[in-house]
């Protein structure tokens, strides 16, 4: 392939490869969550503040890029820890709810607010988030991951996705781990956000809403939680499925929808259901 076809490649699939990208961040800020045990549903909503907080930066300030991608990870963890004290006593299908609560409660104040340009969203964001900034963004959050799940703060986790109960007993710090997996799932949606943001220019309340959450959810679920790696595959199967299957486009929930079902019914682990070395099994839950 000569430099130019390269060239034109890249202008032709610039917001595919962009998406395929942020999403993978997405499925690990998902990732994060489930890998205790914890079904929560905020990664829209985190994603929405992480994209608002850097788009108003970067548009009435002149502050530098990095700290601008800073903010909107940090936004989103100070969100997640006042809200993460009352809602991670819940579990399952409630503390689900409660963070869809949560999405849709951002999406309605992002409607109504004049400083985030109202139901219209913001445009003229500048775009100062090209490729290598955000696949060097993706593959810096998956080894760091890696490196999580191979140590004892991977084992504890395992172990409270397993049995909370027998973890618990075995020395593990339940509310410590579930608040600091909801401040680092926040902290990632964030920044795909601000990626997202800086690399399509507009954003709107809408793109934030309980169907982006439910998408999320999706890539997980396909990819499977026993490694980074399982969510980010069910990402770029779900990102590029609209490309092959233009003419469904307008059903594209409905599609997920039933590739969660299959998954669940017949893939449970997901299509990617391998432990990293089977450091996983863990005989005795660290603190």
């Amino acid at each position: 392939m000569t430099g130019f076809d390269l060239d034109d490649f890249l202008w032709t699939y610039q917001s595919l490869l962009v998406a395929l990208g942020v999403n993978g961040l997405l499925a690990l800020s998902m990732y994060v969550v489930l890998a205790i045990g914890q079904l929560s549903l905020g990664q829209a909503a985190f994603m929405g503040l992480g994209a608002y907080a850097s788009a108003l930066l970067s548009l009435h300030t002149g502050l530098p890029f990095p700290l601008v991608l800073a903010a909107a990870m940090l936004a989103p963890a100070a969100v997640a820890l006042a809200i993460g004290v009352p809602t991670l006593r819940l579990s399952g299908v409630y503390l689900a709810l409660a963070t869809i609560g949560l999405g849709e409660i951002l999406r309605i104040f992002l409607i109504q607010s004049d400083l985030t340009g109202g139901a219209l969203g913001l445009p003229g964001i500048p775009a100062k988030a090209g490729f290598p900034l955000i696949y060097g963004c993706l593959l810096f959050a998956v080894l760091a991951l890696f490196l999580i799940c191979r140590s004892r703060i991977g084992r504890a986790m395992e172990a409270i996705r397993e049995d909370e109960v027998a973890a618990a007993v075995g020395g593990v710090n339940l509310p410590r781990y579930k608040m600091a997996a909801l401040v680092v799932s926040a902290m990632l949606a964030g920044l795909a956000g601000a990626l997202n943001a800086h690399a399509s220019s507009s954003i709107s309340p809408n793109d934030y809403g309980f169907d982006a959450a439910v998408t999320i959810l999706s890539f997980a679920i396909l990819g499977g939680i026993r490694s980074p790696l399982g969510p980010i595959a069910g990402a770029m199967v779900l990102t590029l499925l609209p490309e092959i299957l233009r003419p469904l486009q307008d059903y594209r929930l409905v599609v997920n929808g039933l590739i969660i079902v299959v998954a669940v019914l017949y893939m449970p682990h997901g299509i990617l259901p391998w432990r990293i070395g089977r450091i996983g099994v863990a005989t005795k839950a660290p603190t």
